[in-house]
């Protein structure tokens, strides 16, 4: 499945070294005003070959508007967007259809295809394909916005380098404005060098590094989500699950909260004025499925890019043997830094899915 959602249902299309991606998004409410530079400031900061911390493979992003807009505002009909792929180098990959990379879907997708997936960059299994989520993301978080709900993340570690979290009670506006517009998402900035310099080593050692990104969405109203299998926590990790390279999210204290004893580990309740808040936030905003109003606070976990340009033990799907691969390309020494407005955009699609079920937006 390449679908996802119920209210609004967004569907990616696409590969690596096809002619394009694109999405189509059903669903959106009719009369919302896109602002465009906002949609391109936002696939910039996905976008490659700008910066030593992700592939050298330039493609500009800029998506194509096909359908379900008049004078920049959504009409009610589907909207698609296309954006082209304009630099790509598929001699690369000649060798991967028969000796999969290690750690890569090269093997899984063989299997699951009978051999005919397509391998030039990963095909429909690439990061690539993460450009019209964000496109789609882009259009989701300005309808959000409308309503007082705001989203940012930030990197919050590149291997064993840790950036601070947010205050899990109060994120200030100006934060997620700051974050939101960046390609280098840091709360203390005084942690860019030695990340850069974490991810520069690992390039030119020809590996890679993983990490986690935070991700905070403000603004979420009391009530919004359902409990059992429905629930905020279920849709956001299922879109989040999309995305290639996560290996894991975390909601609120998360892990470290099964550490603790309920008497620390509990949220106490209080009136502020004639809204109930809670003074700690250790379960991230939701309570049995459902927003109770704090910010809402997931971390993900990203592994370490798998193409890797060091010689590396795999077999020959054709041979029946094993064999050696050495990967040639271009590929991203570290995928968090530009996993960050997609984790963001992921959440605006999930977030304007549940509150179009129980909420009318």
């Amino acid at each position: 499945m390449s679908s996802w959602g119920n209210a609004v249902k967004i569907s990616i299309f696409g590969e690596s070294h096809g002619k394009g991606t694109g999405v189509v998004i059903d669903g959106l409410p009719a009369g919302e005003k896109l602002d465009i530079e906002e949609i391109y400031l936002q696939m910039s900061r996905r976008a490659p070959g700008k910066d030593k911390a992700a592939t050298p493979r330039l493609e500009k992003d800029i998506p194509e508007i096909i359908s379900g807009t008049l004078n920049d505002t959504t009409t009610g009909a589907p909207l698609c967007a296309f954006i082209k792929n304009t630099n790509t180098r598929s001699q690369d990959y000649g060798d991967m259809l028969s000796k999969p990379r290690p750690s890569h879907a090269d093997y899984t997708g063989y299997i699951r295809y009978n051999g005919y997936n397509d391998i030039r960059g990963g095909g429909h299994f690439s990061a690539r394909l993460t450009a019209p989520l964000v496109f789609a993301g882009a259009v989701c978080r300005q309808i959000l916005s409308r309503r007082g709900i705001n989203i940012a993340a930030h990197i919050a570690s590149i291997g064993n380098i840790c950036d601070e979290r947010f205050d899990p009670v109060d994120v200030p506006d100006e934060l997620i404005y700051r974050l939101s517009t960046t390609t280098f998402g840091l709360i203390n900035t005084e942690k860019e060098k030695q990340m850069r310099e974490l991810i520069e080593q690992c390039r030119i050692e020809q590996d890679s590094v993983g990490g986690t990104v935070e991700c905070v969405i403000k603004g979420m109203p009391a009530g919004a989500g359902s409990p059992m299998f429905y629930g905020i926590e279920n849709v956001i990790s299922s879109i989040i699950f999309g995305i290639p390279a996560v290996k894991g999210i975390e909601f609120g204290s998360g892990f470290d909260g099964s550490a603790q004893r309920g008497s620390r580990n509990n949220d106490e309740f209080y009136f502020d004025g004639k809204t109930v808040k809670t003074r700690t936030n250790n379960h991230g905003g939701i309570l049995g499925g459902i927003s109770s109003g704090m910010p809402i606070i997931f971390r993900t976990a990203m592994k370490p890019t798998p193409s890797i340009s060091q010689l590396q033990k795999t077999v020959d799907l054709k041979k029946h043997k094993d064999s050696e691969i050495e990967i040639k390309g271009r590929h991203d020494p570290c995928i968090v830094v530009r996993a960050v407005p997609v984790i963001e955009a992921a959440a605006a699609v999930a977030v304007i899915n549940i509150l179009s079920e129980v909420h009318k937006l």
